[in-house]
């Protein structure tokens, strides 16, 4: 790749890295202060969750509804980014956790508009032959991030929300700035729509079927998202907060390291193997999370990182070849954050049934995602009958 091209991409994979440190100090920090501070519920934790992925489920399809009229709008999923910065400073300000929700959802509404908006740029800017090991750079780049932001949590407990919230708001600024730049390098490759002729690009896999199956995982690996996942493994297993963030960051760290091989298998083998591999794993790792030990919850927890982690840049690969690709890409960060919402509403009602008590300790709240476990595994099991 040219000097100009490879700069860009590699200030995208810079923003994904600070961007979620940003974030990842954010979350833990918020679901503590909102359980244990404000005393909200399980319930109420999971629908302060929920309301981020439900408001950033609508605002990435507008996202990429928005880039089909003009590619300089590109720059408001920038401006958005750097507008997280304002939005944090208002948690340590609030008395409710109805308070807290609703600014959670104008962070999803802001994260909805730019975190797809640069997934779809280093898509459609990165040669296809190496779009899945690319974009799986990027989602890892944002796991390392995710590790780096729970030991940046766990150390910078004593600032209180308040000083926490002011590191966040630096680094939201700071990947703002930086996606700008990797626009302004890469803006003459942006192709958010193009003409559908015989002889063009076209998806390895149906795009309608990449849906289907990213809707299904992201209602099963909803345990694994936002504060809910803190707090369920903090009181699940008795680990102390510090304890809990570090343990995740690193399952999250982990799980997309992994990853990369997946998606060096998506671009010089099959992405229908990738996609069925990403989904029977995805639909095993809450019925292992569900059983009390440490190692089963956290190895359900891996494993329904690392399929999701793995199934992105495979989902990205693919959709990026479709001719409304700025269209598809927010659609299926649309799709994934409606059904995480559902999953996690779904968690949060199903965690007041308890546990089942026999010759190992099970949560019935997980075991809640059996039925979407098994549709999904269906579905795996047709697309791998399908084809090589």
């Amino acid at each position: 790749m040219e000097s100009k091209r490879l700069a860009g991409i590699l200030l995208l994979i810079i923003s994904a890295f600070t961007g979620t440190i940003a974030f990842r100090l954010a979350t833990p920090a918020i679901a503590f202060y909102t359980r244990d501070i404000l005393k909200a519920s399980m319930l109420s934790v999971s629908i302060v969750s929920m309301s981020f992925v439900l408001a950033r489920a609508f605002s990435s399809v507008f996202g990429g509804l928005m880039l089909e009229r003009g590619k300089g709008l590109v720059y408001i999923g920038a401006i958005a980014m750097m507008g997280n910065a304002l939005a944090v400073q208002l948690y340590p300000i609030t008395s409710t956790w109805v308070q807290v929700a609703g600014i959670k959802l104008l962070n999803g509404f802001l994260n909805g508009l730019s975190w797809p908006m640069a997934q779809f740029v280093i898509a459609v800017t990165t040669p296809r032959e190496i779009r899945a090991r690319v974009t799986a750079i990027y989602f890892f780049f944002g796991s390392i991030a995710s590790l780096l932001g729970n030991y940046v949590y766990a150390y910078t407990i004593n600032l209180g929300l308040s000083g926490q919230m002011w590191i966040s708001s630096a680094f939201f600024v700071l990947t703002g700035l930086i996606m700008v730049a990797s626009y302004v390098l890469l803006y003459e490759r942006i192709t958010p729509k193009r003409k559908r002729t015989p002889d063009g690009e076209r998806p390895a896999l149906d795009p309608k079927g990449i849906l289907i199956i990213a809707s299904l995982m992201a209602v099963i690996v909803a345990f694994t998202s936002g504060e809910i996942t803190y707090v369920y493994v903090s009181e699940a297993l008795g680990l102390d907060k510090a304890t809990t963030a570090t343990l995740i960051g690193w399952a999250g760290f982990l799980a997309a390291m992994l990853s990369y091989g997946v998606s060096w298998l998506a671009d010089v083998r099959s992405e229908r193997r990738t996609v069925v591999l990403t989904s029977l794993l995805a639909a095993v790792s809450p019925i292992l999370a569900a059983v009390k030990t440490a190692p089963t919850v956290f190895l359900g927890i891996f494993l329904a990182l690392f399929a999701f982690q793995s199934f992105r840049p495979v989902s990205r690969k693919v959709l990026a070849s479709y001719h409304r690709s700025s269209l598809a890409i927010g659609g299926v960060n649309g799709v994934q954050n409606l059904s995480t919402f559902f999953g996690g509403i779904l968690f949060g009602f199903a965690y007041s049934l308890g546990e089942l008590h026999g010759i190992v300790t099970l949560n019935l709240a997980l075991l809640s995602f059996l039925p979407f476990s098994l549709v999904l595994a269906w579905e795996a099991v047709k697309l791998k009958g399908r084809g090589k």
